[in-house]
């Protein structure tokens, strides 16, 4: 519906990057049909950007991270873990172009809005969160707010194509954060579509009663070992 920005600058940063920083952002503005309202503006020592929005869902039709029950399959949108990948790289000293197809879900990520509103009209997932802190962190989210734990397929999570990652592909896919892919479940009668709004969606577990919350992560031999939230904590 609205976003309102906040923004704290240093006074010796040039007009040129805050006339890039506005255009950018009016440009995502407008492509997501929503009204920059307001907000404030302040010197800071460092740059500091805060962008609150506020959307709406017809009455009681929202789709809440406690509505998951035992039975229900757990499913993800696109790769997990790329954003992630992106952020390794350029921490070891890589030269990574924001231009580059590889590294625009770091760059530009694209919230699934659409996946979103498909699932919701209808009436497909039964909880769902987005995966911005990391994997493991949202679905602890949503199996604490339900009230049950999950059993998790280490070899159907979508991991980063395209990147020289061994091991730590499946550690980034886990815990990694910022992809903004939706986590939701669904019941096992539900009918859900392989592609959403040219998304890819991938069934990687089940969603299992246990009142302590608990994750596990089974390999391809039936082992299980528990899946603790390894992504990013608020506090």
């Amino acid at each position: 519906m609205a976003a309102f920005l906040s923004l704290a600058l240093p006074n010796e940063l040039p007009q040129k990057w805050v006339d890039g920083f506005i255009s950018g952002l009016l440009r995502l503005a407008e492509k997501s049909k929503v009204e920059l309202a307001g907000g404030d503006i302040s010197a800071a020592p460092v740059i500091c950007a805060d962008i609150v929005v506020l959307g709406q869902a017809p009455r009681g039709s929202a789709v809440l991270r406690s509505g998951a029950r035992p039975g229900d399959g757990i499913y993800v949108t696109g790769e997990l873990g790329k954003a992630a990948a992106v952020l390794q790289a350029l921490r070891q000293g890589e030269k990574i172009s924001a231009k580059s197809k590889a590294a625009q879900r770091h760059f530009y990520p694209e919230p699934r809005v659409e996946v979103g509103r498909y699932l919701r009209e209808h009436k497909l997932a039964t909880a769902m969160i987005d995966i911005s802190d990391g994997f493991s962190t949202d679905l602890s989210h949503i199996c604490e707010e339900s009230g049950v734990g999950a059993l998790i397929s280490e070899h159907s999570i979508p991991r980063p194509s395209g990147w020289q990652l061994g091991a730590s592909s499946l550690h980034l896919a886990l815990h990694g954060g910022d992809d903004y892919e939706l986590l939701f479940t669904a019941t096992a009668s539900a009918k859900i579509p392989r592609r959403i709004a040219g998304v890819n969606v991938m069934r990687i577990g089940e969603v299992v009663r246990d009142k302590s919350h608990k994750i596990f992560l089974v390999d391809s031999h039936g082992q299980r070992k528990a899946l603790t939230a390894g992504g990013w904590q608020v506090f």
